[in-house]
């Protein structure tokens, strides 16, 4: 593209730094005259209620997405985790950059760890996720919704709501907080949910030249993990509603992947774990890996968990 290149991007601080990143990519690799159109999303303004019951994930894209609809941008950037499984029409994912540190991060100014917590401690997380991953490691807590900004939600916690709060550690080393996080859990002990630590470039289906240079930020591996982890979240109609789980990750060629599922409106119910793995080169063996790890859900269950419709 030889125009000036605008990329949207909402307005918090990480989703900034995030949209920086790829200006910064655009710019070296690709020496284009690039741009950001700041805007507010729906997810942004809804702070009182989990996306859950508000009309889930989308809520952060959709106003991006209009934008690359009536060409006042050509480029949305995303936290891979807040976008959909399925894109609207007229939409394409067409590039994953290398993943930040996966995993989830615990935050806390009184307690090491999780263990540290005292019996029935207050614990800050609007994520179904890690609600019942953190039910199954400790059942006394006391898991309270925890919406907002990455800056907003330290400040509740400071200003003493919580004991602790779970945020993922890729947004905190992004914006140099590194020192808040206490520790990490292990991907073992609470699965990451697909695309955690990774960036997704979005543009309009139709930008044949755009699509074609933007697929050299494509970081392979990431774009294959990824795209196993996404696949078992479609399969089993993965949402935010979903407490769903689902990690990948290289030991030499061979992809690892774990997945995790719990009941949302029964967070006490045993969470139900797979793991396969497989040697995966193409985007089409990843989907079907994913698909395979989905299945292995289901033989343990998965349909008497899954939302009824």
């Amino acid at each position: 593209m030889s125009e000036k290149v605008i990329i949207a991007t909402r307005e918090s601080r990480l989703a900034l730094w995030q949209a920086e990143h790829v200006k910064a990519l655009l710019e070296q690799r690709l020496q284009l005259q690039v741009s950001l159109l700041g805007m507010t999303t729906r997810g942004d303004q809804i702070l009182d209620r989990s996306l859950s019951k508000v009309g889930g994930k989308g809520l952060f894209v959709k106003e991006l997405e209009t934008a690359l609809e009536e060409g006042r941008a050509h480029l949305a950037v995303h936290s891979l985790k807040d976008v959909p499984m399925e894109l609207p029409d007229g939409f394409e994912l067409v590039a994953i950059l290398e993943r930040e540190d996966p995993r989830d991060a615990f935050v806390s100014n009184l307690y090491a760890n999780l263990a540290e917590l005292p019996q029935g401690a207050v614990v800050g997380t609007s994520s179904l996720r890690r609600v019942v991953q953190l039910k199954a490691m400790r059942p006394d807590l006391q898991i309270e919704p925890l919406r907002g900004n990455l800056d907003t939600r330290l400040r509740k916690l400071d200003e003493g709501g919580y004991a602790a709060i779970v945020l993922a550690a890729a947004g905190l080393k992004r914006l140099g907080l590194e020192a808040r996080i206490r520790c990490c859990f292990s991907v073992e002990e609470m699965i990451p949910c697909a695309g955690q630590g990774a960036l997704g470039l979005e543009v309009r289906a139709d930008a044949a030249a755009f699509k074609a240079s933007l697929s050299g930020l494509i970081d392979t591996p990431t774009w294959l993990a990824t795209q196993a982890e996404r696949a078992v979240s479609r399969s089993l109609g993965g949402s935010c509603s979903m407490p769903l789980a689902a990690h990948a990750h290289w030991v030499g060629a061979e992809l690892h992947l774990a997945v995790a599922l719990g009941d949302a409106q029964q967070t006490e119910r045993p969470l139900l774990k797979a793991s396969v793995r497989a040697s995966v080169q193409t985007v089409a063996q990843a989907l079907n890996f994913g698909e395979q790890a989905a299945q292995a859900l289901r033989d343990l269950g998965a349909q008497s968990y899954l939302p009824q419709t």
